[in-house]
Formats: C-alpha cells, sequence, structure tokens
C-alpha cells in the first residue's frame, strides 16, 4: 500500500498547441481528427530534408504580456508564462490577491526538454557577425531550461518548490511527477506543473534530421505523423506548452474548487541501452508502466486507456506495444489505445503535459482520442489504437507514457476522482 498521506487531485489546466490555444479547444480539434501539421512558417526551409511541422498558430504574444517583457524571453518561455496563466485562471486561481502565506503554498515544478534554442542560435548569430560585445546580457536567462519555472514564479508570484526537470521527451511527465509526489509529501499544497518548448527552428529541424529522426513526407504533411502504420517515417516536430494545476484533495475541497480528476501514480525507469534508440524489447518503458501502476494500486485490468509515447518512429512504435503486451497481458487488447501525437506531432519536453490534459479530458468526458493517419496495417502494431476515428467508452483510469532520448521513461496514473 502506498505509505503517503495526501491525495492530490487536477483543479485547472491549460494548453498552447498546434490544434488550439486552449485546453478546449485542443480536445475539440483532437475529437474532429484534426492534424496540426503544414509547411513551416517561422524561416526559411531551402536545404531541409524536413519542410513542415506543428507550429502554433494564431499565438499572440501581447494576450499574455507586453512586449518588453516578452523580448527577455526565449520562445519556449513566453509559452511557459502564457499557459500558466491560463491554468491559474482555470483553476480560479488570483495571483494578485495571493497572501504571502498563500504564495508560499504554491510551487512551479516546470521544465523544457531543450530550452532556449531559439536565442542560442540569434546570440551565435550576433557573436559570429560582431563578437562578444553584441551578445545580449539576457543570453543565459533565456537560454537555460529552468527559466521557465523561474518566469512562472516571478510572474504570478508563487514561492513554493521550485524547479525544472529535465529528461529529453519525457520532461512533461516528470515535472507532473515531482509535484504529485511533493505534494503527497506535505512540501506543498499546491503545485503549477508541465512543459514549454520552442524547437521548431533551423536547430531544431537540422538538427533531427541529421539524425534521421523526422518524417520527411513534405509533400503530404497532414499525413506525415502516423503512428503504427507500416509506412511512418520518422516523428513531425511539434512546438507549444501545457500546465496542470495539482492540488492537495482537501486544500481544494476547501476552497471549493472544480475537480477534473486524480493522479495516484508515478514511474520512472532508465532503458541503460542507447543514446537516441529505444530498448528493442522495451524494458524500460515495461519497468516504468508496471512502477506506475504499483504506486497507483492498480491492476492492469483497470486499465481503460492509455496514451502513448506513440511518437511514428519504425523502433519506438514496436517497442512500446511490446512493453504494454508485456504488463498488461491479454487486456492489453481489451483496452483503447491511441497516439494524440499523430495529431499533435511531437512537442519534446512539452509532449507529456499535452497528452496528460489529453488522458485527462478523456475521463472527464468518457470519450478516447483518435490516432489519425492510419491506412496500412504493421503486423507488430496489433493493439486497439482507437484508429481515425473518436472512441466512446468509460474511461475511469488512464495511464500516460512519454519516453526521452537517453532511455528516461515515465508513466503516469490518472483516475476519475470520487470521494473515496
Amino acid at each position: 500500500m502506498r505509505s503517503q498521506n495526501h491525495r492530490v487531485v487536477i483543479t485547472g489546466m491549460g494548453a498552447l498547441t498546434p490544434l488550439g490555444l486552449t485546453s478546449s479547444s485542443y480536445w475539440d480539434a483532437m475529437m474532429n481528427g484534426v492534424s496540426g501539421a503544414a509547411p513551416i512558417t517561422h524561416f526559411d526551409t531551402e536545404g531541409f530534408a524536413t519542410t513542415f511541422a506543428c507550429e502554433l498558430k494564431g499565438f499572440d504574444l501581447q494576450d499574455y504580456m507586453d512586449r518588453k517583457a516578452g523580448r527577455r524571453m526565449d520562445p519556449f518561455a513566453q509559452y511557459a508564462v502564457a499557459v500558466a496563466g491560463q491554468t491559474l485562471d482555470d483553476a480560479g486561481i488570483d495571483s494578485l490577491c495571493l497572501s504571502t502565506e498563500e504564495q508560499e503554498q504554491i510551487g512551479v515544478i516546470f521544465g523544457s526538454g531543450i530550452g532556449g534554442m531559439q536565442v542560442f542560435l540569434k546570440t551565435a548569430r550576433d557573436y559570429i557577425e560582431g563578437g562578444p560585445r553584441r551578445m545580449t546580457p539576457f543570453f543565459v536567462p533565456m537560454l537555460i531550461p529552468d527559466i521557465a519555472a523561474g518566469q512562472i514564479s516571478i510572474r504570478y508570484g508563487l514561492r513554493g518548490p521550485n524547479y525544472s526537470a529535465v529528461s529529453a521527451c519525457a520532461t512533461g511527465n516528470n515535472n507532473i511527477g515531482d509535484a504529485y509526489m511533493a505534494i503527497q509529501l506535505g512540501h506543498s499544497k499546491a503545485i503549477l506543473c508541465g512543459g514549454s518548448e520552442a524547437a521548431v527552428s533551423e536547430m531544431g529541424i537540422g538538427g533531427f534530421n541529421a539524425l534521421k529522426a523526422l518524417s520527411t513526407r513534405n509533400d503530404e504533411p497532414a499525413t506525415a505523423s502516423r503512428p503504427f502504420d507500416s509506412t511512418r517515417d520518422g516523428f513531425v516536430l511539434g512546438e507549444g506548452a501545457g500546465a496542470l494545476y495539482l492540488e492537495e484533495l482537501e486544500h481544494a475541497k476547501a476552497r471549493g474548487a472544480r475537480i477534473y480528476a486524480e493522479i495516484v501514480g508515478i514511474g520512472m525507469s532508465g532503458d541503460a541501452y542507447h543514446i537516441t534508440a529505444p530498448d528493442p524489447e522495451g524494458r524500460g518503458a515495461r519497468s516504468a508502466m508496471r512502477a506506475s501502476l504499483r504506486d497507483a494500486c492498480i491492476e492492469p485490468s483497470d486499465v481503460d486507456y492509455l496514451n502513448m509515447h506513440g511518437t511514428s518512429t519504425p523502433l519506438g512504435d514496436i517497442a512500446e506495444s511490446t512493453a504494454i503486451k508485456e504488463v498488461f497481458g491479454d487486456h492489453a487488447y481489451k483496452m483503447n489505445l491511441s497516439s494524440t501525437k499523430s495529431m499533435t506531432g511531437h512537442l519534446l519536453g512539452a509532449a507529456g503535459a499535452i497528452e496528460a490534459i489529453a488522458v485527462i479530458l478523456a475521463i472527464v468526458h468518457n470519450r478516447v482520442p483518435p490516432t489519425i493517419n492510419f491506412v496500412n496495417p504493421d503486423p507488430e502494431c496489433d493493439l486497439n489504437y482507437t484508429f481515425n476515428k473518436p472512441q466512446d467508452r468509460n474511461v475511469s483510469v488512464a495511464v500516460s507514457n512519454a519516453f526521452g532520448f537517453g532511455g528516461h521513461n515515465t508513466s503516469v496514473v490518472f483516475r476519475e476522482f470520487t470521494e473515496k
């Protein structure tokens, strides 16, 4: 049995995604099977093997902060501050009205897999053209991945635990997991957690192209992210941010907060295999999922839906499917699975955060998001991936997987909230 004393619930959410700039618009687009992939507009893609991505559409910085403040942040930090404001609003928290005691009870654990990639490129160009005197004094604080948590804390006056867990594409899940454990142990009454990323840039696309990790379907970008399809050829890079407001149950009830769902388990592991490739047998993924179910005191047969990491890479989709079959046995064929990356692309350090929102809303609405763009079966991917259309079913327990370069694996378990 779990030894922790405090139950942890979700009372607020915020999302900036290639499908929509709120959690509700994001959900609606997923239910309609919308693809966020399109030709890149951020830079000239001539000479790049991949010329498309899942960019944010319609994001206006001035909707969230003044230009002066924004100029001192890389876009990943801008997205973090913006999504944090959404999340606090959704949770019914007016940061301007918090007492000092209340400020000290609310933490920020928020990360980025890469950090300030765009400011790094700009500053490198400035240095090459004009030497060190051309470098902005804000270069280092704009670059570092933890600055997202710092900027959120500063802007909204949140004085509880403040840091960033960085684990590549598992970053969002690790920050959610750390927030969950901190509240369980009584270190905070509430924590704003999640992840952000802004890697759709020359360095991001070029770097992942060099790794041969991205799809190169430039003639059909909307269908390029096709997890579990036998013709998949790599992931589609995305950008954005997602955040959750996690709260100790009694604290949430005392202020009359709306409760979306409960977070009940976290599992983490390392592949100890390769810097970029997953363990082909899915051993690390298997270990993380089993650990999350143990932590939640939940049997594999209790899980209704699992949001897979599902990046649309030839090796990754098979390894994760193999791990799921080993963890869930016959039940693997009875529950619903899906990869929402088929619609959003891969948001790297923000992926776990926006996918947690998809899982929570699946519980709220009893509806499973689809995996779109499926046409050609892969005999090694033979589970119920909820292909092409959402599916209505009771979702009481759901799991969100996120795995990262370096062999980082995380699984988080969410459950429909009940008083008992």
